[in-house]
């Protein structure tokens, strides 16, 4: 079974909290100055919602890729 790397792009991430709306069991906010979205487990085993999180995402700052 294939395996999927999630990333977040810090500098393209408004910090809208879309993807933690969509997938909250792999994205979280980070907290403090920097309000950017932030993954939990980058690498996964079952793409679940990664791929919905990042097809939200209105600045494509979510990649996920297949390993």
């Amino acid at each position: 079974m294939p395996k999927f790397k999630v990333e977040v792009d810090k500098v393209k991430c408004i910090g809208c909290g879309a993807c933690v709306a969509q997938c909250p069991d792999n994205f979280e906010m980070e907290s403090g100055a920097e309000y950017k979205a932030k993954v939990k487990k980058p690498v996964v085993d079952n793409i679940g919602c990664n791929q919905e999180a990042a097809d939200i995402c209105p600045v494509q700052a979510i990649i996920v890729k297949k390993l």
